[in-house]
């Protein structure tokens, strides 16, 4: 049986580095093909046009065979068995909420879930990364951060762009120190979190400083780990 794997990234790959691929390159080797199937999912930016054609552009430089899921302009006959003909699910970045909410009324979210049990890669980042938590932190656009839940695939809290973003470290801690949010990881933009059979396998990073955390509550304070990461430059 395949091993089921998340990877989430706190922000970096194609649609933010484009002149470094490492992370994408990363997520393509966890599968042993020469040419994995790869399905970009850009639902939270609303299919952006231009989103879909800097993930091809991307891609076809690769080793693999790329596509796209459209829940806007769909391009698909059954969407059951398009996604599960795949070996890696990247999800973009855009508004997370709004895209949980077309996932459940197509029904994706079920059929992600499945994906996840068959043993297909999901990976994506901020959006794309925070949708696998059971709660994650997201920012509307001029907007406070909330909390909102997610699949739960993975257990516990997620927090992306932890140093892209200077609203986002602060409004986790906030969350978790009332009590608002669970204890989870943060993601430095450049860092992904490997997980393995829901378990934290290793973290990975396109930039040489970039990190993730275990974020938790300590009594009256909130504690940050660092965890060791693994540069891939």
């Amino acid at each position: 049986m395949k091993t089921r794997q998340i990877i989430a990234m706190g922000g970096g790959g194609f649609s933010m580095e484009p002149d470094n691929l490492q992370l994408d390159r990363y997520v393509l080797a966890q599968v042993p093909k020469e040419t994995p199937k790869i399905c970009f999912i850009p639902t939270a930016s609303g299919d952006a046009d231009n989103y879909v054609e800097r993930f091809y552009a991307a891609f076809r430089t690769l080793p693999c065979t790329p596509c796209h899921l459209s829940l806007f302009q769909p391009n698909f006959a059954d969407l059951r068995s398009y996604v599960l003909e795949q070996d890696i699910l990247y999800v973009g970045g855009g508004n997370t909420w709004n895209m949980l909410v077309l996932w459940k009324e197509w029904g994706l979210d079920r059929i992600l879930e499945e994906a996840y049990e068959q043993g297909i890669v999901l990976c994506g980042l901020s959006a794309g990364s925070i949708c696998w938590f059971e709660e994650g932190v997201t920012d509307p656009l001029n907007a406070p951060l909330y909390k909102l839940h997610g699949l739960g695939l993975l257990k516990g809290s997620h927090c992306p762009h932890y140093d892209g973003e200077n609203k986002r470290r602060p409004a986790y801690h906030d969350m978790i120190l009332r009590g608002d949010i669970q204890a989870g990881y943060a993601a430095d933009d450049g860092a992904a979190l490997h997980f393995k059979e829901g378990r934290l396998h290793g973290v990975v990073g396109s930039r040489m400083n970039a990190k993730a955390y275990v974020v938790e509550r300590d009594g009256e304070a909130v504690i940050e780990r660092t965890l060791q990461t693994t540069w891939l430059g």
